[in-house]
């Protein structure tokens, strides 16, 4: 496999093994265990959870991270939540709740078949490929120990690898000169994209920061007034886009053609399985979610 043939690769890869990863996120299993740990229930679970491999980090350093979140709703959690919970509680917390989540998504039989364990087999060697320079998310959360079940196996690489290709996408968003709120109302133009409302209410901006937010891009000619992405935004985006894959060839040039093609095979049946399942919420997206 060559650089182009990694960075085609790149996004199929990308969605076929996303929902093993973000499904904790709208899991009700989530919020059980981390506020058992001692959080509270809500955003601080989410913002907690997902930072907790920096240590106790301050509420800018999220925000900075993950980077299209309203910096408020972040404060408003965030450095509270380390009161309540160490980090390590809550990394521990978050790995029970991912198991439980599977567990119910898929099923014990299909978490202990010879599928699963190849997935895993596969995917942790697709994070050889990874380089920790300029990748906040991914390079903390690679230093934590991985775990030894197939299932979560195949969970924390895929953690890692969504972790890596979005720190090389939020590189290409400012590169190419959009804020947080300028990523995300360009996202929402996007096939499979969230919803504007859903991408409101779960990044805390109200109305009016997003009409302003509307503004700014209706003046670069990348959106219409009513938010619509342009021709001009439209290639933006493509650009973002192609950057992304670009950027995060490493862990497909690791494995090769065969071990991506089985690779992908293989996480986009887990994939369609838990999405099939209930993994996410029917008004989330624009379209239909298929991995």
């Amino acid at each position: 496999m060559d650089h182009a043939g990694a960075a085609k690769a790149a996004s199929p890869l990308t969605r076929a093994l996303d929902p093993l990863h973000s499904a904790q996120y709208f899991a009700p299993e989530t919020e059980q265990y981390l506020t058992a740990a001692g959080l509270r229930p809500g955003r601080m679970c989410y913002f907690a959870s997902r930072s907790a491999a920096f240590g106790a980090i301050g509420p800018g350093g999220v925000a900075a991270t993950f980077f299209n979140f309203n910096p408020a709703l972040v404060a408003r959690h965030i450095p509270r939540a380390w009161t309540l919970a160490t980090a390590e509680q809550i990394l521990a917390a978050r790995l029970e709740a991912v198991d439980a989540t599977l567990r119910r998504l898929l099923g014990d039989e299909t978490l202990a078949s010879p599928e699963v364990a190849e997935a895993a087999e596969l995917a942790r060697e697709a994070t050889e490929g990874c380089v920790p320079e300029g990748r906040p998310l991914y390079a903390a959360h690679a230093d934590l120990d991985w775990p030894e079940q197939p299932h979560m196996v195949l969970y924390h690489a895929a953690t890692l690898l969504r972790e890596y290709r979005g720190d090389g996408h939020i590189a290409a968003l400012v590169d190419h000169g959009l804020s947080g709120i300028g990523a995300l109302i360009t996202h929402t133009g996007m096939a499979k994209a969230f919803t504007p409302d859903a991408a409101k209410r779960t990044r805390g901006w109200s109305e009016e920061e997003w009409d302003a937010g509307v503004a700014v891009l209706v003046e670069r000619g990348v959106v219409d007034a009513s938010g619509v992405l342009t021709e001009s935004g439209t290639k933006l985006r493509a650009g973002i886009e192609s950057r992304t894959d670009d950027a995060g060839v490493g862990p497909w040039l690791r494995l090769g053609d065969d071990k991506v093609e089985r690779l992908h095979e293989l996480g986009r049946a887990l994939s369609r399985a838990a999405v099939a399942a209930g993994a996410f919420p029917k008004a989330l997206f624009a379209t239909a979610n298929k991995a």
